[in-house]
């Protein structure tokens, strides 16, 4: 494993460490600012509606500019905005830190999914992307225990000093072990592959979405992860009004979830290398089936225990193969790499929204399990004719309008 490719899984720790800690200290940063719960509230939406707009903002403003230097940059710009936040003397402030943090996310991914890549040859493309999101999918298994058991000992800003460390200790890595040029050049040709050659300057960034292939990969991105979050958004409540788990059970629960991202992230990218469109068409459906029969047998503890575990790992297996899928028919532009990290949260703010909606007409709780199968269907046939224009070199690249 190149050295550079930990040095980005430790950016990715870092980054969704900042995403999800907060979620455990929500109760002592609203006392401490004396703010109600729901503008606390504003420290995770904030940071997810930054997440949206800078991963497109920052990658169009840096297209230009060397890939390892960008990722120095945004990992720099990360330390900022925790560092605001551990030293917060007001609300404002700590939300101003959390905004700042988050532009960098998207870019973060887009671009240094760009650069793992590039470290290795073009056959281990989608594992190396997946060992860069290692680090994201460790950090939402550790996220929220680190910052309630942390903050719970030392106080909500040791958390925030401690993820302005990891950053600290990423930029360094990044600087010394990314090697200069990575994600510029194309790879060298392994068994008759190449990767494609990183599209430059902002028009050309612009000029990768007149592919349908983009676009398609996109909506895929989009409705799988709103499937799969639109269901996730109320899991608790599923487990402890349906399953009858107490709620010291969902901690756990959660942490058995964030392990089935791990090793679906892990597997998934290397299905990717194998077989990439048939791979991403499997992990989908086998997410829509998951979430059916979870809705069904929510009410058996054992089995929830295995579908919810079943549930991370088929939900993030398609993530490194539609990365690497995005980049390609992108011709290498960041900015669709990043546009798919856009494309996801969007999809999470759409299947939490439905998920919602489902619960308010009375369907119960196990409702947004079942509207998150019926969202990843949909994307499973937007996959399978994705996967079937492929086939064909003129629709591969084809414009869009």
């Amino acid at each position: 494993m190149p050295s550079g490719l930990v040095a980005l899984a430790l950016g990715g720790f870092g980054i969704g460490l900042t995403e999800f800690l907060i979620a455990g200290l929500l109760p002592q940063v609203a006392s401490s600012f004396a703010v109600s719960e729901a503008a606390a509230g504003w420290l995770i939406s904030g940071y997810a509606l930054s997440v949206a707009v800078g991963a497109i903002a920052l990658t169009a403003a840096t297209a230009r500019l060397p890939r390892k230097a960008v990722l120095v940059g945004l990992v720099a710009l990360f330390v900022v905005g925790n560092l605001l936040s551990a030293v917060a003397p007001s609300y404002p402030v700590m939300l101003l830190g959390r905004i700042v943090a988050a532009l960098c996310h998207g870019s973060f991914f887009g671009i240094g999914s760009l650069v793992a890549r590039s470290l290795v040859a073009p056959e281990k493309k989608s594992r190396a992307v997946a060992v860069m999101f290692a680090g994201l999918t460790l950090a939402n298994v550790l996220g929220v225990p680190f910052g309630a058991l942390v903050g719970e000992r030392w106080g909500w800003r040791a958390s925030f000093w401690a993820v302005t460390a990891i950053g600290v200790l990423a930029l360094a890595g990044i600087a010394a072990l990314v090697p200069d040029g990575a994600g510029e050049t194309r790879s060298p040709t392994v068994k008759g592959h190449s990767d494609p050659a990183p599209a430059d300057g902002l028009r050309a960034q612009f000029r990768a979405f007149r592919s349908w292939q983009v676009w398609l990969t996109l909506t895929a991105t989009a409705l799988s992860y709103g499937g799969m979050f639109g269901a996730f958004s109320y899991i608790a409540y599923t487990f402890t009004e349906v399953g009858g788990f107490s709620p010291s059970d969902v901690a756990w629960l959660l942490m058995v979830y964030g392990v089935g991202l791990v090793v679906g992230n892990l597997v998934g990218g290397r299905a990717a290398d194998h077989d990439r469109d048939r791979a991403l068409v499997l992990a989908l459906l086998g997410l829509a089936v998951t979430l059916a029969v979870f809705g069904l047998l929510a009410a058996n503890a054992t089995a929830s225990v295995i579908l919810v575990f079943l549930m991370g790992l088929f939900g993030f297996a398609s993530v490194p193969g539609m990365i690497t899928r995005v980049t390609d028919f992108a011709h290498g532009a960041a900015l669709a790499a990043s546009a798919n990290v856009s494309a996801s949260n969007i999809g999470n703010a759409l299947g939490a929204w439905l998920g919602g909606l489902a619960i308010t007409a009375g369907l119960g709780y196990t409702a947004p399990l079942y509207v998150g199968a019926g969202i990843v269907l949909i994307s499973v046939i937007v996959m399978a004719v994705a996967a079937r224009q492929a086939k064909s070199p003129a629709q591969q690249t084809g414009p869009c309008m």
